[in-house]
């Protein structure tokens, strides 16, 4: 949905000052960034403001729901609401807009893959081919350290440790944290390093990230996001996974192992445990099952 429509260049300059700052200031994600850009230039689009000064507060309330009544996801909404506060109280406006809610969110579990189904995945490629090495090296990566996507691709060679068995990753915020890698990982990565990226980093000899494409390039987001969905085709599975699937796995596998909520927490990158304990009930779902599954008293049946 795009409200926007007559921007004029004062509000441009208002929106991007604000951007340069809270980059600076909180380190946000250039996707971040980008869809505050476009969440703010959609507002004023749509209240045809002057300045955040002469924003009010029954104008704010009208943009939001405008937005319910068009459907827009509620976490969309939310993530506008919040820039727009973040935005107001950048400019000192007079407007208070902290007691205006979002719509609610349902917290939705997210889909996970079993052991044997990342097996299957994991098991695709042909690591007879320099292209299968590297996608062996990536798929093998991703499970072993639950990684997001963009931090897979921001990876460079200097980061990557094989002999303490870790590699530096940089998530949200530019907090860097140290990754263990599997034994599995570490194989694959050595086997890409040695045999395959050396072809590929010829076509453009300046590029330093650790995987590479075809073209000798680092990965796009959207690029690598193709790639692994590729592989999930090619397994059969019909789960609906996103590119975070490998990520929620890797938490979900470890606490089904008995790993302590603390380290998952770590692991991951979370800034507050809360956001780790969605695994929890994930984990409950999955002993549950189990119990259903080998418990002789766990269903209701013949009792003689």
């Amino acid at each position: 949905m795009d409200l926007s429509s007559g921007k004029n260049k004062a509000n441009l300059e208002y929106v991007e000052s604000f951007l340069q700052a809270i980059v600076l200031e909180e380190g946000l994600s250039q996707n971040t960034i980008s869809a505050y850009r476009r969440d703010l230039n959609d507002l004023f689009g749509f209240i045809k403001a002057a300045t955040p000064l002469k924003i009010t507060k029954k104008q704010v309330v009208n943009y939001l729901q405008t937005l319910y009544s068009c459907g827009l996801n509620p976490s969309t909404v939310n993530r506008r609401l919040s820039a727009i506060k973040k935005f107001l109280k950048f400019y000192d406006s007079p407007v208070s807009v902290t007691d205006i809610q979002g719509p609610r969110l349902m917290r939705k579990l997210p889909i996970v893959l079993s052991v044997r189904e990342i097996k299957i995945i994991l098991d695709i490629p042909d690591d007879s081919s320099p292209n299968g090495l590297r996608d062996t090296a990536i798929l093998e990566t991703l499970y072993a350290s639950g990684m997001r996507i963009s931090e897979l691709i921001s990876l460079d060679c200097s980061v990557y440790a094989p002999e303490i068995a870790f590699v530096m990753v940089t998530g949200k915020g530019n907090k860097e944290r140290l990754v263990p890698l599997g034994a599995y990982a570490i194989a694959a990565i050595d086997r890409y390093t040695k045999i395959s990226r050396p072809d590929l980093v010829k076509k453009k000899a300046d590029s330093n990230k650790l995987f590479l494409t075809r073209r000798g390039r680092g990965f796009s987001r959207s690029g690598m996001w193709k790639l692994l969905h590729g592989y999930i085709m090619k397994a059969g599975i019909k789960k609906k996974v996103t590119p975070h699937t490998f990520r929620h796995s890797f938490a979900t596998h470890l606490l089904e192992g008995g790993a302590d909520l603390r380290v998952v927490q770590e692991l991951l990158g979370h800034a507050s445990i809360n956001t780790t304990q969605i695994y929890t009930h994930l984990n409950k779902e999955y002993l549950l099952e189990v119990h259903r599954q080998f418990h002789p008293r766990a269903l209701s049946g013949d009792r003689k």
